[in-house]
């Protein structure tokens, strides 16, 4: 679900200049997780929903979002909502370009995602070569939100970015 913010492009800038702490080529706006913002002269509420409950990344994002509007003469304040809960849905197409081209294999379908990680089917394509020969290797990876494969083609190991809803 990407919202259609009512504010104006520079406001948009500075969100889309607050990066993820865990996955730094993904802003706040790729990742989904920026439900509402509301100008009021130069205050401005910002709505945030967190990726799962417990996110420990949510507290930074909420302060470089206040860090980076108060460079630009604004106060901030940043409010957790919990639902609707974040879905990897709300992901862009530009977030999810990011995430391949960093090297986090973007998620999949639900019904993919849980044939990937239960029935080890090969649907995860190796993000250096390509290859959809991939296997999973542990449910979880560098984060809780991301579990670890290898491609057996080139060897690499990589993260593949796991499907919630």
């Amino acid at each position: 679900m990407i919202q259609n913010y009512n504010i104006s492009p520079d406001l948009l800038e500075i969100l889309e200049s607050v990066p993820d702490p865990e996955i730094p080529v993904l802003n706040v706006i790729d990742l989904g997780v920026i439900r509402d913002v509301q100008v009021d002269g130069k205050d401005i509420t910002i709505k945030l929903t967190p990726t799962y409950s417990g996110c420990p990344a949510m507290d930074v994002i909420g302060d470089d979002l206040e860090r980076a509007f108060a460079a630009h003469g604004y106060t901030t304040a940043v409010q957790l909502i919990m639902s609707p809960p974040w879905t990897t849905d709300w992901i862009t197409d530009r977030g999810r370009k990011a995430l391949e081209e960093y090297g986090i294999a973007a998620p999949l379908s639900e019904t993919a995602d849980k044939d990937v990680l239960l029935n080890n089917k090969k649907l995860v394509k190796c993000t250096n070569c390509s290859s959809p020969n991939t296997k999973l290797v542990s449910q979880f990876g560098s984060t809780a939100c991301k579990a670890m494969f290898q491609c057996e083609d080139c060897l690499e190991p990589f993260d593949y970015f796991k499907c919630l809803k």
